[in-house]
């Protein structure tokens, strides 16, 4: 059985736009990819509220910076077949990075450690598929838009993403996935997914990662 290894932030961890409690296990993408895989492998999710790529959110209780925690991960859920980021959208803050230039560097960076961390301790190096987040919606949720530097800045960057990614992901010979072309945020907070959108995700990888497992 082949092991994933998803690795993101709040739309991995299953948050719901309305603040209500986390998505039922079911509803969340790494679980949705799973059973679509049909049993051929496991996917471990970890995913963090507010986990920027490789930047530090001062602000935050718990680490959130996602290339300070990688290792501990790839470490603990070793030997990995494929290794999923969809990280970027925390990033777009602007006391954290501010751009989707900036938050696409910072996922190139997590590729970089992925593959230098299991060159290093002589493992074979797994299969990456770089995620592009959704893109984000209008909304009026107050707090949100503070987080993020107002409606302007958040809408223009987050129509970036895809862009920076792909250009990334092929620099550096990964996989690549844009997760807007098949999910879209919700107006309750215009970054955050409903259960069919989550879901979505799961279902839209399916065809890439059995193609890249040759399942």
């Amino acid at each position: 059985m082949k092991t994933i290894l998803a690795y993101g932030d709040s739309l991995t961890y299953g948050a719901d736009p309305g603040g209500g409690p986390r998505h039922a296990y079911e509803d969340r993408w790494p679980t949705t990819l799973e059973q679509g895989l049909g049993g051929k492998a496991r996917v471990i999710a970890e995913g963090l509220g507010g986990r920027a790529t490789a930047y530090d959110d001062w602000t935050a209780a718990a680490d959130r910076n996602g290339a300070r925690i990688l290792p501990t991960l790839l470490a603990s859920h070793a030997p990995l077949d494929l290794v999923i980021i969809f990280l970027g959208t925390n990033d777009l803050k602007p006391f954290v990075a501010g751009t989707a230039a900036y938050a696409a560097r910072g996922a190139r960076r997590l590729i970089e450690m992925t593959r230098g961390h299991f060159a290093s301790v002589g493992e074979p190096v797994p299969q990456i598929i770089l995620v592009s987040p959704p893109q984000v919606v209008e909304t009026t949720n107050e707090n949100m838009l503070s987080n993020f530097g107002g409606l302007d800045h958040l809408l223009r960057e987050s129509r970036d993403f895809a862009r920076h990614y792909r250009r990334h992901a092929e620099e550096t010979s990964v996989h690549f996935f844009d997760a807007a072309s098949v999910a879209k945020a919700d107006p309750r907070d215009g970054v955050h997914l409903d259960q069919a959108n989550t879901r979505a995700i799961g279902e839209g990888l399916v065809p890439l990662v059995k193609s890249v497992l040759g399942l």
